[in-house]
């Protein structure tokens, strides 16, 4: 198993953005909508998630390298309640650091980070292709629950 004592949870800063998109263009479905060219439109989505509260953007960093990344959102609402639940998005773990236990670790973080928030759920989405990451958020204890759906506009 992997040793996460060397490992650091951050916020992601505007440094970070070329390994964060590195990390985001480098699987299939990454390849084809991500581009490292131009980290312009990156950079104006980070400054824009930076400055609200209920964004979290943050990265692994081990020996002073970005591994991992992933972006959690804290969602307030009327349903259940009024509960709040947070979203976790745009996991990626360096391609050298995949099934090593840094993915669970990280999303380890994300659970405890939401529980700090209050949070009564917590929620993820996954494209339908990726069955190995449907396995691995499985034995964290998520359930394949509704079915998602998208608009592109």
């Amino acid at each position: 198993m992997y040793d996460t004592t060397d490992l650091t949870i951050r916020p992601a800063t505007e440094e970070d953005l070329p390994a964060i998109v590195a990390m985001l263009a480098d699987d299939p479905l990454g390849a084809t909508r991500e581009s490292a060219d131009d980290l312009t439109p990156y950079l104006a989505a980070y400054r824009h998630l930076a400055a609200d509260p209920y964004q979290h953007v943050v990265v692994a960093v081990r020996q002073g390298r970005v591994v991992g990344t992933l972006q959690l959102t804290i969602v307030r609402g009327l349903s259940r309640k009024g509960a709040t639940r947070s979203i976790i998005e745009g996991v990626r773990v360096h391609a050298d650091e995949r099934g090593s236990g840094l993915g669970t670790r990280f999303i380890e973080w994300a659970i405890e980070q939401s529980r700090r928030e209050n949070c009564q759920m917590v929620q993820l989405t996954s494209d339908v292709t990726r069955t190995d990451a449907h396995r691995f958020y499985e034995r964290l204890g998520f359930t394949p629950s509704h079915v998602g759906f998208k608009l592109a506009l």
